[in-house]
């Protein structure tokens, strides 16, 4: 038993670092293991990967070439049949008309250099731009003009030559030529047209190809003449560049070619519908990675992973209780009341999640408490409006005013039943200081108003009250009806020339008690309205009881919640709207504040 305490104590004692050494252990094993097994598996895979990507990139960009140099044959290849349409349509055109049109096609672009037309035994019809031809061009020898009569009706590319036709400087130019029909006069006969392409857009099409360092790309026609070479002027001059035995006999493709010991890539499309072979040439070397480097890559790729394991999970096991520790002790404090701690978020995810929720659970806290106090204290600021407002020294001058008036007269029925009503009026906005009454009290209370009102505008307007009879004994907030009424009395119905009209209209629906105060009066504009709902303008009359709407839809919206208040509703000329929405609350179930 002494034993197993010592060897318990003694587990207790290193119970940290033993589990730093099993997870860095198990961290390093399951590491090495699955990084070798893994490398092992994918070794051969990779070499093959690569080498198939490293055709498939290099073939792409072969096939970019060709489609941009198909792209611009098939433009040289529509220039040249406008051109033939507009010979074939000489004899409907005076020769100004077809020279200048010529000339119109000559200039849609900047790398054609002449258009020309020869009869079938060398002489000269019609070119453009018409400069003179230089002596002794041996015309009918150049290989446009014999491909052309070879092949009659089908348009012919030569390779690139120096244009030596007219008196002008030399051009490296491609010549397209095809035997077609021309008017001369009112005879048809047979001609060659010749339109001279500048070779510098070809060139610059090809230069643009990078096939790594040492890589190029070569053209070719379908008899093996060079049609460009980066080394161009080498090949005229005699040397031999390229083997193209093996390249004649592919039309597309890929093989391997040994040159003076290297490997080589060559890859092959050919240029429809003229026939030019695109050939790319790349070294082996510059893009496949040899199984040696592979090999090399995964050893120390092994080293390093084992470096990065072993330093991460010392780190992570040795950090791993300090901020769970640290935890603990904001923890503490909070249960004794310090709710203004904070939590340093750190460690493994885990951890740091749970540092970061703590911190975000006492933030809240904190907001719910500061929250608590800012609507008992907008509560209490409420309830000391209302009871401030509840004598209004202007209402009970003009009331009494009244009174005075209607006494002079000898009305004493009206003055008696303008008292009775002040005085009720009074009482009820009193209500020994409790802000929750009945809806029947709260109706007695708007009616007595309206009497005074009616009484003080001479019967300016009528109005009407009804309730359900199963809402008269739910409990609503005081004054929330009058200031509505006063509202529309002076906002709607004093601008009135007719007779005005109020009616306060209380129901039921879904557990919803639904007061609705309507008059007749002058309403209010789309932005007036706009400016109501939104708060943005005051809505009571400043000259009553300074209950306003504003006071209104705060009182409900503290005591009952956001969703509760008012909604208006208006035209103008045709009167307004006021529909007061609030949970029903009966006797039973009242809490003495705010509404669970």
């Amino acid at each position: 038993m002494k034993i197993w305490r010592h060897v318990s104590s003694f587990f207790k004692q290193f119970h940290v670092r033993k589990i730093q050494t099993i997870i860095s252990l198990s961290t390093i094993s399951i590491t090495v293991l699955v990084v070798i097994l893994v490398s092992y598996m994918l070794f051969d895979r990779f070499s093959q990967a690569s080498e198939e990507n490293t055709y498939l990139n290099l073939n792409q960009i072969i096939e970019q070439v060709n489609a941009n140099l198909e792209l611009y044959v098939s433009g040289m290849e529509d220039i040249f049949e406008v051109a033939e349409e507009k010979v074939n349509a000489g004899g409907k055109l005076s020769d100004e008309t077809l020279e200048e049109q010529l000339g119109t096609i000559l200039n849609t672009r900047e790398d054609l250099v002449s258009i020309a037309l020869f009869s079938m035994d060398g002489q000269l019809v019609r070119n453009v731009p018409s400069i003179p031809m230089r002596q002794n061009t041996k015309l009918t020898e150049q290989a446009w003009f014999t491909m052309a009569q070879k092949n009659p009706g089908k348009l012919q590319f030569t390779p690139p030559h120096i244009q030596n036709l007219f008196k002008w400087e030399y051009r490296w130019v491609v010549s397209m030529s095809k035997v077609i029909p021309y008017y001369d006069g009112d005879m048809i006969k047979q001609g060659v047209l010749a339109i001279d392409v500048n070779f510098r857009t070809i060139d610059e099409l090809s230069q643009r190809v990078s096939l790594g360092k040492q890589g190029y790309v070569y053209i070719i026609d379908a008899a093996g003449n060079i049609v460009y070479h980066p080394q161009q002027q080498l090949i005229y001059a005699g040397l031999k560049y390229e083997n193209l035995e093996p390249v004649l006999n592919y039309s597309f493709g890929s093989y391997l070619d040994e040159a003076e010991g290297e490997q080589r890539i060559i890859l092959i499309q050919t240029v429809q519908p003229i026939g030019w072979k695109i050939v790319g040439v790349a070294y082996v070397e510059e893009f496949l990675t040899t199984k040696q480097d592979l090999r090399d890559f995964i050893v120390w790729f092994l080293i390093g992973v084992l470096v990065v394991v072993l330093i991460v999970s010392i780190y992570v096991s040795a950090r791993i209780s300090q901020p769970i520790r640290r935890l603990e002790r904001s923890v503490k404090m909070v249960e004794k009341g310090n709710f203004r701690t904070a939590v340093d978020v750190g460690g493994v995810y885990e951890v740091e999640q749970l540092s970061k929720r703590f911190n975000l659970m006492l933030r809240r806290i904190r907001e719910l408490m500061d929250q608590i106090i800012e609507e008992q204290e907008a509560k209490r600021k409420s309830e000391l409006d209302v009871l401030q407002s509840q004598i209004n020294p202007h209402f009970l001058y003009n009331t009494l005013n009244s009174v005075t008036r209607l006494a002079e007269m000898g009305r004493n029925e009206e003055v008696v039943t303008t008292i009775t009503s002040l005085s009720r009026f009074f009482r009820i906005s009193l209500s020994k200081g409790s802000h929750i009454i009945s809806v029947q009290e709260e109706l007695e209370h708007v009616r007595n108003y309206l009497i005074i009102q009616t009484i003080r505008f001479k019967n300016k307007f009528r109005y009407e009250i009804e309730c359900e009879e199963q809402a008269l004994e739910c409990l609503t907030l005081k004054l929330i009806l009058q200031p509505l009424v006063e509202n529309a009395i002076h906002h709607g119905i004093e601008q009135l020339a007719e007779e005005g009209f109020i009616g306060v209209y209380i129901s039921l629906q879904d557990e919803h008690l639904r007061l609705k105060i309507k008059d007749n009066g002058v309403g209010m504009t789309p932005d007036r309205l706009s400016k109501v709902r939104t708060g943005a303008a005051r809505s009571d009359s400043g000259s009553g009881s300074g209950v306003g709407v504003r006071n209104v839809q705060e009182r409900i919206a503290l005591y009952y919640g956001a969703p509760y208040g008012l909604h208006f509703e208006s035209e103008l000329e045709e009167g307004t709207t006021v529909t007061i929405r609030i949970p029903v609350v009966r006797p039973e179930n009242e809490q003495g504040g705010k509404r669970a």
